[in-house]
């Protein structure tokens, strides 16, 4: 016969020994854990494993951390991404510096290094200011490529009178030089190896990007090609004083030249002075020069100084009027316009005296 208090006594060890065993199991569990998750920490650490090859890394612009760490992961830069990568990088106390743009990374990467190429700005390249005025000419360009570049007047020159310069339909191929080509603007240049070439084409690059928001295909209806139309914005590059005045003064040139009258522009016979002096004496006045469009009908031969904007567009875009004639009037630099010869006699009277 079984005693009873013998069984009652089993049968309480034995939810005491199973307590113990599951207590034992959870404890070995965490501890597993424990071990696993400390030593995928360490590795997160390291450097992702597998040969190193280049990788050209690109941080788009709004991207987040997570994203970051992500793309990293998935590019094997780096052994970890998730909830461990991004802990590791909000230790770094850098993940609101990466910056935007592309980078050249390799794989095998620490997140340390990576992060570090991330966030470290590049180093300053010495620069230099070029600025080019509106109406400037060639050998004025020249000087202040020498003032502003420390690059040699002549040498610069002799560069851009090589002929090795065109840009059509605008400057066409075998033009002597890229006088008005040169367009007007502030540019910064790397300092390290900057030459006359390098000046020359940035300055010629910048005309061809401007160009593409004029609307040179008006040149065709208005009778002239492209390189004319930046003849005639030189022209008026020079003669105005005031924007108002700029497509009037585009519309007085077209209109001579419709009717077959000399231009009579005394900005491009400066462009060519027999005595450069600023001023047009008699002689001068009678000098026989191409540039000379006193005694010669049409255009000059090539443009005499770099437009800018707005006098292309109004090259572009004459005013349409029966204006023949301008005179300089008033210290603000306006001109007043005239129809017929008598009437440009008494503007003249009243503006000169």
């Amino acid at each position: 016969m079984s005693d009873p208090s013998l069984s009652r006594e089993v049968r309480g060890r034995r939810p005491r020994r199973l307590s113990l065993l599951i207590a034992l199991a959870l404890f070995l569990g965490v501890v597993g854990v424990g071990a696993w998750a400390a030593n995928y920490y360490r590795r997160c650490q390291g450097a992702a494993d597998g040969p190193e090859r280049p990788v050209t890394f690109t941080v788009a612009k709004g991207a987040t951390g997570e994203q970051v760490i992500e793309d990293l992961h998935q590019e094997g830069v780096i052994p970890c991404d998730g909830f461990v990568g991004n802990l590791l990088l909000r230790g770094t106390g850098k993940a609101d510096r990466i910056r935007t743009g592309s980078f050249a990374l390799t794989t095998g990467m620490t997140l340390d290094d990576a992060v570090a190429v991330l966030t470290t700005p590049p180093p300053e390249v010495p620069t230099v200011e070029l600025v080019i005025p509106e109406g400037y000419r060639l050998t004025q360009i020249a000087r202040k490529v020498r003032e502003d570049l420390g690059i040699p007047a002549n040498r610069f020159l002799k560069e851009v009178e090589s002929g090795r310069y065109a840009l059509p339909p605008f400057l066409p191929k075998g033009t002597s030089s890229p006088e008005g080509f040169l367009f007007p603007k502030s540019y910064e240049f790397v300092e390290e190896g900057l030459n006359a070439r390098a000046v020359a084409d940035r300055l010629l690059e910048q005309f061809d990007t401007e160009a593409q928001d004029l609307p040179f295909e008006r040149a065709k209806e208005l009778g002239v090609t492209p390189y004319e139309v930046v003849i005639i914005a030189s022209m008026i590059e020079e003669e105005a004083r005031v924007d108002r005045d700029r497509r009037l003064i585009a519309g007085v040139i077209y209109n001579r030249l419709r009717e077959g009258m000399a231009l009579g522009i005394d900005a491009t016979l400066l462009y060519d002075d027999p005595t450069p002096d600023g001023q047009l004496s008699s002689s001068d006045l009678a000098y026989d020069s191409p540039y000379n469009t006193r005694i010669n009908a049409g255009l000059p031969p090539t443009p005499i100084a770099s437009p800018g904007e707005e006098s292309l567009r109004a090259a572009l875009d004459p005013a349409h009027t029966d204006y023949l004639y301008y005179v300089l009037c008033g210290a603000d630099g306006h001109h007043k316009f005239a129809k017929t010869n008598a009437e440009h006699v008494r503007n003249v009277d009243a503006c000169l005296g």
